[in-house]
């Protein structure tokens, strides 16, 4: 077997979700889990506008998803301890050998490098769970990895973070060409791309160590979007900057240098907690469209969606306030995870 995991570009069959549910992510008052909930719903609404999207509720929050929900999502029951799919559920695959055969990679999940705060025990089975409940070949690993640590082309180029898959509270045993043996065995890649760091935020100690999908991402062979803080008073102003001259000595797949494109950041600096780690990166792609994090900051989102709209044309961009998604940690990349179909090529 061979497997490749395609471009988030390519057709999916839907996109999958979990619910919020009590705990240190949801929050610590009524209003800042009505918050929560209302984040997730919106996001999981503006996919339904696309494509179908299937939410893994915990037994305890049946009655209250069923009731935010509605009937535009699908909903299956599950024991949940955290709700980013994108981290705690499977990375699907195609074998392009067998095109009716959908694999479904089973990351180990340690709850980000195995921090004091975190829980996983349920999380862990969340993998093959959706693997099972898509039909899916489960694809089984012991790299501890996460879905918002990775993001391919679907032409043999991935993009990974040093700090990330050489944590030593994830990895302390593994090397780069383990990792990228690792890689190449479930994800089919070619050429991995070792990025240095992630944004300042997410070394905090809720942090997930320098996830990816908040610093870049490839919306095509050969190009990138790419984070961009043009404010001096922010540590990620050296930063992106530090990554932007990384990224202009790299080669993808086919050995050919990337054309780099820049996502400024909102002007927003502070939130309650520190610099915000507020990334337009951090977008999924959908059947027809792209859903991207909106931070009620007009000019600033809308040149995010019209650079979004540029880099993948013919899709329709739908912004959705992620203001409460980034102050629990990740974005609307790093809530979902995209299913996708088999028998369509890639667009």
């Amino acid at each position: 077997m061979a497997w490749r995991m395609p471009a988030e570009t390519a057709p999916h069959e839907r996109t999958w979700m979990a619910f919020p549910r009590a705990g240190l992510t949801l929050g610590e008052d009524a209003a800042s889990a009505e918050e929560a909930y209302g984040a997730w719903t919106a996001v999981a609404h503006a996919i339904a506008e696309f494509e179908p999207v299937t939410m893994v509720v915990d037994p305890t929050e049946r009655k209250r998803a069923s009731r935010m929900l509605g009937s535009g999502t699908d909903q299956l029951e599950a024991p949940l301890d955290e709700f980013w799919m994108r981290d705690i559920g499977p990375t699907f695959v195609v074998d392009d050998a067998r095109p009716g055969v959908l694999g479904a990679v089973d990351w180990t999940f340690n709850g980000w490098g195995a921090p004091a705060w975190a829980e996983w025990e349920k999380s862990r089975g969340i993998g093959r769970f959706v693997a099972e409940q898509a039909g899916a070949e489960l694809v089984s690993s012991l790299l501890v990895n996460e879905g918002g640590a990775i993001h391919v082309d679907g032409a043999g180029t991935v993009l990974v973070t040093e700090t990330v898959q050489l944590d030593p509270g994830r990895n302390p045993y593994i090397d780069k060409e383990r990792v990228e043996a690792e890689l190449a065995r479930t994800l089919g890649t070619t050429h991995t791309v070792w990025v240095p760091r992630g944004l300042t935020r997410d070394y905090e100690d809720l942090g997930t160590r320098g996830h990816i999908d908040m610093v870049a991402t490839v919306p095509s062979p050969g190009r990138l979007l790419l984070h961009l803080q043009n404010n001096p008073a922010h540590p990620d102003f050296e930063v992106s900057r530090q990554l932007r001259d990384f990224f202009g000595t790299q080669l993808d797949a086919a050995g050919k240098p990337f054309e780099i494109v820049e996502l400024p950041a909102p002007e927003t600096l502070k939130d309650d907690d520190g610099f915000v780690d507020w990334s337009y990166v951090n977008h999924l792609v959908v059947n027809g469209g792209v859903i991207a994090c909106g931070y009620g900051e007009e000019r600033a989102d809308a040149l995010a969606a019209e650079i979004l709209a540029e880099a993948y044309p013919g899709r329709r961009v739908v912004t959705v306030d992620a203001r409460p998604i980034l102050a629990r940690g990740g974005g609307i990349h790093c809530i979902t995870q995209q299913q996708p179909a088999l028998v369509a090529t890639e667009a």
